[in-house]
């Protein structure tokens, strides 16, 4: 115990919420308490509360960290690839990875964030992960104009409509993959990443410039 009291607070708040990201993904967020969290960090239940007001709180830093992951899956992707389609395919591997790493973020970012921030109503994780979601959005902006002014997409698209059906397309693919990998594979004869690929090639051919 002595141990521990020399460790930095942040090597408690990682524990803490490694711990509960792991309950989280097996029980669910409503059916795990703080007595769950308690027990699978090894720490007394009046301990956690010195490094966490509630459930809350650590649930918005878990999703803060995964939406970072995100970005840098985002930039990594813009930034290794100069052609169009190259970097379409790119972020749409992060996207995969990303889920595959983070199903339950990924589901949680897509169901529901926190942009009414006029109020002291929030917590501090929660204005950050919509700040980083602001920024992977300026990193697609960036990518449709540039897809754009090279002559790749369509000169006709509304960027950040387009960037939100973007989203919503490409999550919600992924995510049925995910969930429906088996039928896909004994009715289609397809692998899950034959399917996405099929899928994201189908999404990139709608805001593809005709040749």
């Amino acid at each position: 115990m002595g141990r521990r009291k020399k460790e930095p607070k942040s090597v408690h708040r990682e524990n803490i919420a490694s711990a509960a990201s792991g309950l989280f993904m097996e029980k669910g967020i409503v059916a795990t308490s703080m007595d769950d969290i308690a027990k699978a960090a090894g720490y007394s239940k009046a301990t956690l509360y010195v490094y966490f007001k509630n459930k809350e709180e650590i649930v918005s830093i878990l999703v803060l960290e995964s939406m970072k992951k995100l970005y840098c899956y985002i930039t990594s992707a813009l930034e290794q690839q100069e052609t169009t389609k190259a970097r379409y395919d790119l972020i749409c591997q992060g996207l995969v990875q990303y889920q595959e790493e983070f199903p339950f973020y990924f589901k949680m970012v897509l169901d529901n964030i926190n942009i009414n921030f006029e109020n002291q109503n929030y917590l501090p994780e929660e204005k950050e992960t919509y700040q980083v979601g602001e920024e992977i959005n300026e990193k697609m902006k960036d990518f449709l104009i540039s897809g754009i002014e090279k002559g790749d997409l369509r000169n006709d698209l509304e960027i950040m409509p387009t960037i939100l059906n973007f989203w919503g397309m490409l999550s919600g693919l992924i995510q049925l993959a995910a969930n429906k990998e088996e039928y896909i594979r004994n009715s289609m004869a397809l692998s899950k990443s034959q399917f996405l690929e099929y899928g994201f090639h189908m999404l990139y051919c709608s805001i593809a410039k005709e040749r």
